[in-house]
């Protein structure tokens, strides 16, 4: 198994602990990760990308050569749409619709969601209306967990195992809240799988 992930997005959405997730569900079924990261000018607003590497066998680089990502799961429409350059042919790009607008010539948000649902194996995932839905308000970088995760060749449990490691110090009703949101965000695109 190999898989190829640029989790992209602004400063304060959650991409560590996406990559975090990620990574430790893959590692509880036996395989080898590498995970490299780059922070935007600052903590809150600024872009950040994260290259994710999961494999069966060694893995040599952090870094996803351009034109070779299995998927790109975008917490941020614009900031997935600026990383298509490493997408494969054939791969996925799953996102969230909802925009941060942190500069003051971001694009049209329906030509922007235009464009990105006409791009092939697109996903939009309305995950901050979702996870306001299922009152996790802070969750929705964990929905597009949920909405990724019939694609990473990862399986559920270990997914939710790894949100009650990660999320255990912050008490019961934060485990709770963010296992709900992965269902919802899995729930969102069962129909697209």
């Amino acid at each position: 198994m190999k898989k190829d992930i640029i989790l992209a997005g602004v400063g304060g959405q959650g991409i560590l602990t996406v990559a975090a997730v990620i990574g430790l569900a893959a590692m509880e079924e036996g395989y080898k990760i590498k995970q490299s990261e780059v922070h935007g000018m600052s903590q809150r607003g600024g872009a950040v990308i994260s290259h994710l590497r999961i494999s069966s066998k060694e893995i040599f680089s952090d870094l996803i050569p351009e034109g070779t990502a299995d998927i790109i799961l975008g917490i941020e429409p614009m900031e997935a749409v600026r990383y298509l350059s490493f997408l494969k042919t054939g791969g996925r790009l799953i996102t969230n619709s909802t925009p941060f607008v942190n500069i003051p010539d971001y694009p049209d948000r329906e030509k922007l969601l235009s464009y990105i649902a006409s791009l092939p194996h697109s996903i939009i995932v309305d995950a901050d209306k979702i996870a306001k839905e299922i009152k996790a308000p802070k969750s929705a970088n964990i929905v597009m967990v949920g909405a990724a995760s019939p694609f990473l060749g990862i399986k559920k449990e270990n997914l939710e195992k790894a949100i009650h490691i990660l999320f255990a110090r912050k008490g019961e009703k934060a485990v709770n809240s963010n296992l709900a949101a992965l269902k919802a965000g899995e729930e969102t695109v069962a129909d697209k799988v």
